[in-house]
């Protein structure tokens, strides 16, 4: 292992980042936690978090070193694969939330589907939606939103670089696309825009990161196994030293 042994000093680990798949069902934080536990630090932080629904790359940085750099981690274009329920709205616009609406869908063709998307590529103005973690007086929408109370962001420009089409399913109405974009996009409110357009309305069914910055989801560790007896052989296993992953900037 070779240029992946943990950076130690006398008392210890020091530094590392970690970039691991983090499973469904699970918070950003709870991966934070458990890397926590496993090297026996509390300077552990994640650089973009991921909902508990979605799964993918999410960059955990270990020891001051490392997380002093969390800005230049979350500052690389995020690549997803998104999986859109058309015709069902939801209060969240994922599948965790009660649905709110529901629309027939028209007739798609893969023409038209792929006409339509190329509409959202560039820049546009987004807002966080109510279910976030963007902050409003120190606390995330989402602690308000739980309470009944809707607090309106401002939109802010977000950067869409690619839009594909990976598939339609029209028996199911179930869209599914690959999305390149900069940091700050959130992709539900997208599924939102792009259930509107096509007139029908739409929720985020499932999304998966697969990149961000210079970090693949191929090269990730598997969420699941930290949470094993060897989670932290697991883990060690895929650090990247800190000066070698502030290179994927």
């Amino acid at each position: 292992m070779a240029g992946r042994r943990p950076e130690i000093d006398g008392r210890g680990f020091v530094a590392g980042v970690f970039p691991v798949d983090k499973p469904r069902g699970m918070t950003s934080f709870a991966v934070v936690r458990r890397v926590r536990h496993l090297l026996g630090i509390r300077k552990v932080g994640h650089a973009g978090t991921l909902d508990p629904f979605a799964t993918g790359v999410l960059i955990l940085c270990a020891g001051r070193p490392a997380t002093r750099h969390i800005e230049c981690f979350m500052s690389g274009r995020k690549e997803y694969r998104a999986l859109l329920q058309l015709g069902v709205e939801t209060e969240t616009q994922d599948p965790e939330g009660r649905v709110t609406a529901r629309a027939p869908v028209p007739p798609l063709s893969g023409a038209e589907l792929r006409a339509l998307l190329s509409e959202f590529v560039g820049t546009r103005m987004q807002a966080p939606p109510p279910y976030s973690a963007a902050k409003h007086k120190g606390k995330p929408l989402y602690h308000y939103a739980r309470q009944g109370i809707v607090i309106s962001k401002e939109p802010r420009p977000v950067e869409i670089h690619h839009i594909g089409l990976l598939g339609y399913d029209p028996v199911l109405a179930r869209l599914e696309i690959t999305v390149t974009c900069g940091r700050g996009t959130y992709i539900r409110v997208l599924a939102g825009e792009i259930g509107t357009r096509i007139g029908c309305g739409a929720h985020l069914l499932e999304l998966r990161r697969t990149a961000s910055g210079g970090f693949t989801v191929e090269k990730c560790v598997d969420g699941r196994l930290l949470f094993a007896e060897d989670g932290l052989a697991h883990l060690l296993a895929g650090m990247i030293p800190v000066e070698e992953a502030v290179e994927k900037c």
